[in-house]
């Protein structure tokens, strides 16, 4: 059987390999490193499909060194030592340390990611790590602090129909047939920078021709996607509709549909971990002060899921679901933060007010810092009125009370102690 197009079409050298020019482009930092044929331990962070797995077994190939490699999915500490291990026997006498390439990194748990420690400290391997998400969330410090991050992106319009008339034109098996592209609008967007999904798509419909005759048309692209059972896709255009969906439902109040769109998600094979985190930004955004419990059920459904995994984690993200979606919603505090950061933008960093500055030594004291400050617990109801904001942006009004009753009390508990200033 024929190896996927993706996998044919797979890059060996950096002359053929499409996009990232900022990391691998004449004269850029990686490809400066490479062409010196010494590399440091580094971490690639980008969506899928954009290139890191065959970025990491490009340099190996380069600096014809040993290549080893784990998914962070299947496995655990010991694989992790006796990879180490294997690495540490073969060295020999080269001068460029065995490259270990752990893909989706994020995934491997802290005792995994602290076995790694050691052989990347001495130089045992040079590690090449591959991540879908925020390095920085998910990668211990101590294995952060003795990596390089390169950030990857997206593949642009231009990248990737280079590489739609590259298959078109060098696969051996593509070649076989007459394939007219007449239209590309729908298989980028379905492709959503995604090299790996562009190609599939492009497999796939030649493959539902029976003809050599091959013509690539949006009609066309669309109609054989949602033929396609697996037509899903965790990373693509319509993740992004069906989590769209699923949130303007939660936002809507229509249990029903929010629990439609999760079995879409969880059918379809969605990260849990990215449904969990959806719904506590809902909780936050949408629901926000008019029910304050929607964040704490959120994130204790995101602990939940985390605990136990699948099948069992779609209980809890359904609980959360529907309670996010029967609460009573309010933006205030979204639309709170906003308007500070707009003025924050527009006024820039205004001086802290004397009286509000610490006052850790005697010569800032000399100076005024903290005079004249009023410690709220000294005064009846532990409140006192005095100015938090910078005189120049003192009148201004940014957080604005909603028609819910939890926030009619919030609301009526500030104009009590502030008076006319937070009237509506």
């Amino acid at each position: 059987m024929s190896q996927p197009l993706a996998e044919r079409m797979r890059p060996k050298t950096l002359d053929e390999y499409i996009g990232q020019k900022h990391l691998v482009g004449s004269g850029a930092v990686l490809r400066k490193m490479i062409d010196a044929g010494r590399i440091s331990s580094f971490i690639l962070w980008g969506p899928p499909g954009v290139g890191k797995t065959t970025l990491a077994q490009i340099i190996a190939n380069r600096l014809e060194t040993p290549f080893y490699t784990l998914s962070a999915v299947t496995s655990g500490v010991k694989d992790v030592r006796e990879v180490i291990e294997r690495a540490r026997s073969g060295r020999f006498f080269s001068q460029q340390s065995p490259i270990l390439f752990i893909d989706e990194i994020h995934r491997f748990s802290k005792s995994q990611q602290d076995s790694l420690l050691g052989a990347v400290e001495t130089g045992t391997v040079t590690l090449i790590g591959a991540t879908t998400e925020n390095p920085s969330f998910e990668v211990i410090r101590p294995l952060l602090s003795r990596c390089q991050l390169y950030v990857l992106k997206s593949l642009e319009k231009d990248d990737l129909l280079e590489l739609l008339h590259r298959a078109i034109a060098t696969d051996a098996v593509l070649k076989e047939r007459h394939i007219e592209v007449k239209e590309t609008d729908a298989i980028l967007r379905y492709s959503g920078g995604d090299a790996r999904k562009l190609l599939n798509i492009l497999e796939l419909v030649v493959e539902s021709e029976n003809g050599p005759e091959v013509l690539i048309t949006d009609e066309r692209v669309t109609d054989r996607l949602q033929q396609n059972p697996l037509a899903y896709d965790k990373e693509g255009e319509m993740h992004y509709d069906i989590i769209s969906a699923f949130i303007k439902s939660i936002r809507g109040s229509d249990p029903d549909g929010a629990l439609y769109w999760l079995a879409r998600m969880v059918e379809g094979g969605e990260d849990p971990a990215f449904i969990a985190r959806r719904l506590v930004i809902s909780a936050s955004e949408d629901i926000g002060l008019a029910n304050p419990n929607a964040l704490l059920l959120a994130n204790a459904a995101f602990d939940a899921v985390m605990k136990i995994g699948w099948p069992e984690g779609r209980i809890p993200l359904a609980e959360a679901t529907v309670y996010l979606a029967t609460s009573p919603k309010s933006n205030s505090a979204y639309q709170g933060i906003n308007a500070a950061l707009d003025l924050v933008k527009q006024t820039g960093n205004l001086p802290v007010p004397l009286h509000l500055r610490n006052a850790p030594t005697q010569l800032m004291k000399q100076l005024g810092y903290g005079k004249d400050y009023k410690y709220a617990h000294n005064y009846p109801g532990n409140f006192v009125r005095q100015q938090f904001l910078p005189e120049e942006v003192s009148s201004c009004r940014l957080w604005h009370a909603q028609d819910n009753p939890a926030e009619a009390k919030l609301h009526d508990r500030v104009l009590q102690l502030w008076g006319e200033r937070f009237k509506q």
